[in-house]
């Protein structure tokens, strides 16, 4: 019987005893899980506890995943890398548990790395100047100079200039 709790199990999802006692689904116990994908189970308990992940029962006291798990997991940690929160990553699952993902969201989290690789581009290119300036001293550079006035506006103002919609 499909969990109503657990709505991203795969429908259908029984384990059938067979006569040499194995299961025709492949499952998973947290310690397996937690090898194959890297994660300790710590973190694996704080998903679950989320909502972003499900285990389909115990095998004696440790959790037991579908094997999907691992792709979900894939999801998560690609939508971690790309800066997502876990609640925006949740909110990118269907009911159904597979991935429903707004493209605008996407752009717009895109965007925002653009800005990101804009702004860290052009810091890391004046710190290489800065370091190889004939000048002086570093306050004699206009380079170096431009660095300091920028890192000294308040982070508002420099959030407000990044947000280009």
């Amino acid at each position: 019987m499909h969990d109503e709790t657990c709505p991203f199990v795969p429908e259908g999802f029984n384990i059938r005893i067979q006569v040499n006692l194995r299961s025709s689904v492949k499952t998973l116990d947290i310690a397996e899980v937690a090898r194959r994908s890297g994660l300790p189970a710590s973190t694996l308990r704080y998903y679950e506890e989320k909502g972003l992940i499900c285990s389909v029962g115990r095998h004696g006291l440790r959790r037991v995943f579908a094997e999907n798990v691992l792709e979900r997991l894939s999801l998560i940690a690609l939508g971690q890398n790309s800066g997502f929160s876990l609640d925006e990553i949740g909110g990118m699952f269907s009911t159904k548990g597979g991935p429903d993902i707004d493209r605008g969201q996407l752009i717009a989290k895109a965007d925002e790395l653009d800005r990101t690789i804009r702004r860290l581009t052009a810091m890391r290119d004046g710190l290489r100047h800065a370091a190889a300036c004939p000048a002086p001293s570093h306050i004699e550079c206009p380079t170096f100079r431009r660095l300091l006035r920028h890192a000294a506006r308040p982070a508002r103002k420099r959030r407000k200039q990044q947000k280009v919609y």
